[in-house]
């Protein structure tokens, strides 16, 4: 009996780890031949890590080679949260808010993601880093990203512009030339241990493209004494914005553009939009007097005048359209050279009805306004030239004297260029060439005729009659020691809200180009309610002069060999 009772225990044993025995290779087989993709999924998830790996985003530099905008290294910090424990997470939900200046809301919603990688914070301080490593929390991490930076802080913050925390541009060159800069995204597979912990082992990867190297047409040097004069008349003045280019007129390149208020370029997140934007190229103003060089060409070039023609400039007051036009101060008779070196209003309305509205207005746009000019710069606006059939009375003698027209600052410069070059609208350009790392051109900017405006005969006769405007009329403070120059005064009114043309409120300005017979540069500058003074010839002139007398003196030295510089002092000194 007893026998019996200890085999019957055994065969129950038996049968037991039998049917335990079939339940596990049934098990087994499910999971080998039905869910093996599954599981294999999850242990992927656990053991491995996906990584994107950011391009090194191209570096700008000015003509020189000098960088403008370059890559310093910076870390950024994630989470595992599929590999962390809660304990974990909710000491990262207490602590990290104070060190990285976060949310509790926005951590807890990261850390508590189904997800084996999520951003905690991107390119921190090493400070930061340190304080975190400190705390010794199970499943974060570092990973090394490039951040931008830029050494000259203030310096062509306009037109340089900046990116955003993920290297995307957002203004400036950084949005104009993002998709040459910012390269192609690369990315790898990082095995890790049970515990999470990085093996510094790549499964796969696929290698970043860096991005390419942007040289601009600016030359650092140049900018920087743009930069410095301006400022100076822009607190002097207590103007409310200031723009300055600075041009090449043989070829349109940009050499400076300066712009006030202006931004660190380091630090703009905390920059308003009014002081971020590039007024050179987006705002619009009435020009005022600079604008008679418009006049003054077509005239020449239509031949309907000559220099010695004169007019009668009615002493001072002169009725058009219902209208009583003014000068600054009140002329009899003056020659057609005098209206432009004396600015008279009356002279250049009388000249402009010897033209007519078509001929004005052919010119106007011949010169490049009311349309863009096609500069590799962000934000450029057409500016506003109405076409003859939508004329008042008062717009045949209003437009001449630049009224009831509106223009940017880069316009300007290139109008003024068409005269320094001997009649050529050239199209203005910001950036020379696109390089590799390794210096090799990728894509090069050749100087671009846009059209002829008028014949060099005419360039050169106005030449002459804007040089007699810095020696012995309205711009006799843009005379510069050594040099030679021409340019013309510009002095406009503003507009009130209620439309009327405003008695407080001016935009001062000056367009010139230095040296006189073989202009090497070409300059605008413009101040926008300076005060006390308003007047062009006072605010904007000396201006022009300092700027231009330094930068032809910093060419001179670049290049010793200038024979256009070294005549043209030679014949001032003598």
């Amino acid at each position: 009996m007893h026998i019996v009772n200890n085999r019957r225990r055994v065969n129950a044993v038996f049968l037991f780890f039998f049917a335990f025995l079939l339940f596990c290779i049934a098990r087994l087989s499910l999971i080998q031949f039905f869910r093996a993709d599954y599981f294999a999924k999850i242990a992927q998830k656990q053991h491995n890590l996906f990584v994107e790996l950011e391009p090194r985003r191209g570096a700008i530099y000015d003509l020189n080679l000098k960088p403008q905008a370059v890559n310093v290294s910076a870390d950024s910090l994630y989470a595992s949260p599929n590999g962390m424990a809660d304990r974990d997470k909710d000491t990262a939900i207490k602590s990290l808010p104070s060190i990285l200046n976060l949310d509790h809301s926005f951590l807890k919603d990261r850390l508590y993601r189904k997800k084996s990688f999520v951003w905690l914070a991107r390119k921190i301080s090493p400070s930061q880093k340190g304080a975190i490593e400190k705390l010794g929390i199970k499943g974060l991490g570092f990973l090394k990203e490039s951040k931008r930076s830029y050494p000259n802080s203030y310096l062509a913050s306009h037109i340089v512009g900046f990116c955003g925390l993920d290297n995307v541009g957002l203004e400036g060159i950084e949005l104009r030339y993002d998709k040459y800069l910012k390269g192609s995204q690369g990315w790898s597979l990082i095995l890790r241990d049970a515990r999470q912990k990085r093996l510094d082992l790549e499964q796969k990867m696929a290698l970043p493209v860096d991005g390419y190297d942007v040289v601009l047409t600016i030359d650092e040097v140049i900018q920087y004494i743009a930069e410095r004069e301006l400022e100076k008349a822009f607190k002097v003045y207590r103007a409310f914005a200031a723009s300055i280019i600075v041009m090449d007129p043989r070829t349109g390149a940009i050499l400076a553009m300066v712009n006030r208020p202006t931004f660190d370029l380091n630090q703009y997140n905390n920059i308003d939009k009014d002081r971020r934007r590039n007024r050179s190229v987006s705002d619009l103003f009435e020009p005022g007097s600079v604008f008679k060089i418009v006049t003054a060409s077509a005239a020449l070039e239509e031949k309907k005048v000559v220099e010695q023609d004169k007019f009668f400039c009615e002493n001072g007051a002169y009725k058009v359209g219902g209208h009583i036009l003014h000068d600054h101060r009140p002329h009899g008779w003056l020659t057609f050279r005098e209206v432009i070196e004396q600015s008279s209003n009356i002279g250049t309305a009388k000249v402009a009805q010897v033209l007519g509205p078509e001929i004005i207005y052919k010119y106007v746009k011949s010169f490049g306004f009311g349309a863009k000019s096609g500069i590799d710069l962000p934000g450029e606006i057409s500016g506003m030239a109405k076409e003859p059939r939508f004329w008042s009375k008062t717009t045949m003698s209003a437009i001449p004297m630049g009224q009831e027209v509106g223009v940017t600052a880069l316009q300007l410069a290139s109008a003024i260029s068409v005269i320094a070059n001997g009649g050529q609208l050239m199209k203005p350009h910001i950036v020379k060439e696109i390089r590799d790392k390794q210096g090799e051109t990728i894509k090069s900017f050749s100087p671009v005729s846009v059209r002829r405006v008028i014949s060099e005969d005419t360039a050169n006769r106005v030449k002459k009659i804007l040089t007699g405007v810095v020696e012995t009329g309205t711009g006799r403070m843009a005379k510069i020691p050594g040099f030679t120059a021409g340019g013309k005064t510009g002095t406009a009114q503003k507009l009130e809200p209620n439309g009327a043309y405003s008695h407080r409120k001016f935009i001062a300005s000056f367009i010139g180009f230095a040296p006189a017979e073989e202009p090497l540069i070409a300059i605008v500058v413009t101040l926008d309610e300076p005060r006390p003074y308003y007047f062009g010839g006072v605010v904007a002139a000396p201006v022009f002069k300092n700027v231009a007398a330094d930068v032809l003196r910093y060419l001179k030295n670049k290049n010793p060999v200038n024979e256009v510089l070294a005549s043209n002092e030679s014949q001032r000194t003598d």
